[in-house]
């Protein structure tokens, strides 16, 4: 187990590293000089121009850059904002912990509405809950999440009052951008539990536990639902990786003050120092997250514990 688990965290740094390469890179091949772009005509002269170039270190070589970069990222520090003048650092964690709250209270959801669902339409399959319910998983991944989270305002926030329509000042805030960004994850969620009823429903000691005569919902409790989760653990692990990635339209039409709405600003903004750090926050965030997801597969798997530990 120890050394998968060696090898799982390397495989994490190398991919993390990679990915900061790639967005110090890609941001840089963005036409314009950022300075120009942010500040536009109020950067004067030329010579203005280069001071604030040697500023922020626009001028030095791409190494010299991505070394502080690098540094700077796993310090902590991310540099300032062009916009507010502010350290990063402190209003990205800020941001990153109202998107992981959204996101925690997203997956929850979608486990407590996905796995239901699924399982009850595998054992039923089939049937008529079968069918409903693959149609709904299927309009819940075909609709767009930005069109969801509108139609969510009219209906529960216009039309009944029942909950805010933007902010996070309470309990209640949180309740549509969570459901709302749940939706494909419960689509997903509950036909990969379905498959995997269907294939486990099958198995010996399933038939030898009915034989000898235990109840259905034993059956289902004990038996069956145990050995069905394997796969929807990696596939809740995966979601919520998009989930903290995928944020940006529920963050906006929510106004929800995250991580998604920060880089969305920053983008609007021309503000290049905040973009680069949230992008390589997400990615570094999903990197270690799928690098969990795979650990937890493996201890919860005794097959797969079992070879790894050869």
């Amino acid at each position: 187990m120890i050394p998968h688990l060696l090898k799982t965290l390397v495989s994490a740094v190398v991919v993390a590293a990679t990915v900061s390469v790639l967005v110090f890179l890609l941001l840089r091949a963005v036409p314009g000089d950022p300075i120009v772009t942010f500040f536009g005509e109020e950067t004067g002269d030329p010579e203005t121009v280069e001071a604030l170039r040697r500023q922020y270190g626009l001028d030095d070589p791409l190494v010299t850059q991505y070394g502080r970069y690098l540094t700077g990222a796993l310090t902590g520090d991310f540099g300032t904002s062009l916009q507010t003048g502010r350290p990063i650092g402190p209003d990205l964690v800020e941001r990153a912990g109202a998107t992981a709250r959204l996101a925690f209270t997203a997956v929850g959801f979608a486990l407590a509405i996905g796995i239901p669902l699924g399982l009850f339409a595998g054992v039923k399959r089939y049937s008529w809950w079968d069918n409903l319910t693959m149609t709904v998983s299927l309009v819940g991944i075909s609709v767009p999440v930005y069109w969801l989270g509108l139609l969510a305002i009219v209906v529960f926030s216009i039309n009944f009052g029942w909950f805010p329509t933007m902010g996070d000042a309470t309990p209640r805030h949180l309740v549509l951008p969570a459901l709302t960004l749940a939706a494909p994850s419960v689509a997903i969620i509950s036909r990969v539990t379905r498959a995997s009823t269907l294939d486990v429903i099958e198995e010996e000691y399933i038939r030898t536990a009915r034989a000898k005569g235990a109840s259905g919902r034993r059956v289902i409790a004990r038996h069956l639902l145990r050995n069905a989760m394997m796969p929807v653990v990696t596939v809740a692990g995966i979601q919520f990786g998009y989930m903290l990635a995928g944020t940006v339209f529920t963050e906006s039409i929510f106004s929800w003050p995250g991580l998604g709405r920060y880089i969305v600003n920053a983008v609007q903004a021309r503000d290049y120092p905040v973009v680069q750090a949230g992008l390589l926050f997400i990615a570094v965030g999903f990197v270690v997250l799928n690098s969990c997801v795979d650990l937890l597969y493996t201890a919860l798997n005794p097959r797969l514990r079992a070879r790894v530990a050869r």
